[in-house]
């Protein structure tokens, strides 16, 4: 996609959320939280509880279509598929059907030199599963399989509705004590400045607290792998899901040795230290292979 394409749609999205969650604060009534008298913290309360949640929610339904158009997702046809790619389509609908999904996900495939997979969509009859060129490369079938069945078993066990809900609370949180205390500082200086000072300690403890939050959003989010991957290993048998998670560290360890390694993976990590290791949403792939060899 375009850099312009993905500006505008970035834009359009957040338009979206701020017309979205004004209309919603209207409806409900929801007053400014700051008063002569000081913070309204019933306001305060629901404004943040809107903000929070509207934020969440509104990007987790258009998830889908974003994720379509900003990684130029090629979505399979079923009614006019090429037969490289029906082996796709049958694993996916075999694994859903297992998982007792009520609707077999879109199934789709996007260029990229990179192993990876990602599962998305707002609800389990609305998903998508999507697979890298670089892992349909890497792969074999057998291991393929693996990570199809890691994403269909993040899709039954609700894992996108679930992170949403876990940021959204979150972000309430944030939003919430960040404005208490920055309002609490304000109160130190003279009037005249209380505005500014109030503004930007606002913005400096929405980044403060917001990295606290995404440690907890985190390690919700590593553990929710532990389980896909013990789902995908219950769809797809055990031996083909610990295949799939070691041919994903072989081939971290090669760009790694390589001049110019991978940024970043989706399904996968390396071991990571310090604050890194705390808001990573994915545990070391050592670790998922041993829990899930020994569980």
């Amino acid at each position: 996609m375009a850099i312009g394409k993905r500006i505008l749609l970035f834009l359009l999205t957040n338009v979206l959320i701020v017309v979205s969650i004004s209309v919603v604060l209207n409806l409900l009534g929801v007053q400014p939280y700051l008063t002569a008298k000081g913070i309204d913290y019933q306001s305060l309360a629901a404004f943040c509880l809107v903000w929070g949640f509207g934020g969440a929610f509104i990007s987790l339904a258009v998830s889908r279509v974003m994720a379509k158009w900003m990684m130029k997702v090629k979505v399979i046809d079923p009614s006019s598929v090429v037969a490289e790619e029906r082996w796709l389509l049958d694993a996916v609908s075999r694994f859903s059907s297992h998982a007792g999904l009520p609707k077999v996900p879109e199934v789709g495939v996007y260029e990229s030199d990179d192993p990876n997979a990602f599962a998305t969509g707002p609800t389990k009859a609305r998903a998508l599963v999507a697979v890298s060129t670089g892992l349909l490369r890497r792969m074999n079938r057998a291991e393929v399989e693996g990570v199809l069945a890691h994403e269909i078993a993040h899709v039954a066990n609700g894992d996108m509705v679930t992170m949403t809900l876990i940021q959204g609370i979150v972000n309430a949180f944030v939003m919430f004590f960040a404005r208490i205390v920055a309002w609490s500082l304000s109160q130190f200086v003279e009037e005249e400045h209380r505005g500014v000072i109030n503004f930007v300690a606002v913005l400096v403890f929405d980044i403060a607290f917001g990295l606290l939050g995404m440690m907890v959003v985190a390690a919700f989010s590593r553990h929710r792998e532990y389980r896909a991957d013990a789902g995908g290993a219950n769809l797809v048998g055990k031996p083909k899901m610990v295949a799939a998670l070691k041919s994903l560290q072989n081939a971290v360890q090669v760009e790694e040795d390589a001049p110019q390694s991978m940024a970043a993976f989706k399904i996968s990590a390396t071991k990571k230290r310090g604050f890194m290791a705390l808001i990573s949403t994915h545990p070391p792939l050592e670790k998922r292979i041993n829990k899930l060899q020994f569980a």
